[in-house]
């Protein structure tokens, strides 16, 4: 297993409507991050806070600067702090990494998923708090 290259493929994908966020999580950003809250709507999130129109994705998402031209993009999250739990919680299985062509997964993961998994727990260790 590869460390996250930060292909950004996991926000791209789920970093729109399918991102769930607690009641808890909007009430937080409503009280100390207004900046985050004004791009939720009914306790749904992405927004555009002026149009009221549902963002096909994140607004947090940013394209991190290319050393060359012919580099891939890489993508940084404005908010990583204060992500949601869903954000903070991906990936949590070999399955859904190869489903959604996760690029940290390799093909020694794929032959042996259950030493994988082993690996990916320790590895999103820190990124679950």
């Amino acid at each position: 297993m590869k460390d996250c290259n930060q292909c950004g493929k996991c926000c791209i994908k789920y970093g729109g409507e399918d991102l769930s966020v607690t009641k808890e999580e909007v009430d937080l950003w409503e009280m100390f991050e207004p900046n985050i809250f004004k791009f939720v709507k009914d306790y749904k999130t992405w927004f555009d806070p002026e149009s009221g129109v549902r963002l096909k994705q994140c607004p947090f998402l940013e394209v991190v600067p290319k050393e060359t031209p012919l580099t891939a993009n890489k993508y940084t999250c404005s908010i990583y702090f204060n992500r949601p739990e869903d954000c903070r919680l991906y990936p949590s299985l070999i399955p859904e990494m190869i489903r959604d062509e996760c690029e940290m997964i390799e093909a020694v993961d794929i032959a042996n998923p259950k030493q994988a998994q082993i690996k990916l727990d320790v590895l999103m260790i820190d990124s679950h708090s």
